[in-house]
């Protein structure tokens, strides 16, 4: 299904990041009116440029006749800044219309959206997305949807798929988060277990890219080991999912699990390693670059 819609949509696209930029653009080649918003307006210009239809000077304008109206911006402030008051999303988008968030945040900011949306007659999807800037080039991206009304995600559903390998609906507003919380901890969990492995096989005198291509055959296997294992010993992190948002997003995981009492002692830990990744200058860096801090201790 991906790349492929039903019919043809009017759609606003606000935030032309490293993840939103091929989202819109994928939704413009699948045949959707695109109106984009980005906060950098020249960003929004030279997306217009490459690949036309309409940008917008504010999401409330972006929003106006559009029928699904797509989020993707930073964080928890950045979603609310671009939805509420007299130039927000909502201010613009008429009833009927589905407000879809992207954004990786809370689990309270999707429910708190759910109801601002429902106030103004119009339905909200959380729909963070897992697949990082690849998987948004190519069209492949997995979503996980939380809408309090099946029938949102419907609509949604063969619109995201200019994007989308794979979606689902997990449950009401907020699930679609909760989901992604559930996914960071297991991403977290395996590059540091990756890295102490590899790190371990270096130390063992072993060939690292042979030790990896024999365990991905086994139960070690994983897209980490598979896409990550060759360049985390070879010390290349200049691209990928970068260690400053993996904290963002793990703040948002231990916030929640504070808030209900779930115990992540591991998750933590590696949090802090990837504070230490960022004291050595490595903000930017692949979330894979844990394994810098085992070797170049």
């Amino acid at each position: 299904m991906t790349g492929k819609t039903v019919g043809m949509s009017s759609v606003a696209f606000i935030g032309l990041g490293v993840m939103g930029t091929p989202m819109a653009r994928h939704l413009a080649s699948a045949g959707h009116q695109v109106t984009v918003y980005n906060r950098t307006p020249a960003k929004a210009l030279a997306w217009v440029a490459l690949y036309g239809n309409r940008a917008a000077p504010t999401p409330r304008e972006a929003a106006e006749g559009a029928e699904f109206v797509f989020l993707c911006v930073g964080n928890d402030n950045d979603v609310r800044d671009v939805v509420y008051g007299p130039d927000g999303a909502l201010a613009g988008a008429g009833a009927g219309a589905v407000l879809v968030d992207h954004t990786t945040d809370s689990a309270e900011v999707a429910k708190e959206l759910a109801e601002a949306a429902a106030e103004f007659g119009v339905g909200f999807i959380d729909a963070p997305v897992s697949g990082g800037q690849a998987g948004a080039e190519a069209g492949q991206l997995t979503i996980m949807c939380g809408a309090d009304d099946e029938a949102f995600y419907e609509l949604a559903k063969p619109v995201m798929g200019a994007y989308a390998k794979a979606s689902a609906l997990m449950g009401a507003a907020g699930a679609g988060q909760l989901t992604k919380m559930v996914n960071q901890i297991l991403i977290a969990g395996i590059v540091q277990g990756l890295a102490e492995g590899l790190n371990f096989a270096v130390k063992a005198g072993l060939d690292p890219e042979q030790v990896t291509e024999v365990v991905k055959y086994g139960a070690a296997q994983s897209w980490q080991l598979e896409n990550r294992g060759r360049t985390m010993v070879n010390d290349e992190f200049d691209f990928g999912f970068a260690v400053e948002w993996m904290r963002k997003d793990l703040g948002i995981v231990l916030d929640e699990a504070n808030r209900i009492g779930a115990r992540l002692p591991v998750t933590a830990l590696i949090d802090q390693f990837y504070a230490q990744v960022i004291a050595r200058g490595g903000k930017r860096w692949d979330t894979s670059s844990l394994i810098h801090l085992l070797a170049h201790d």
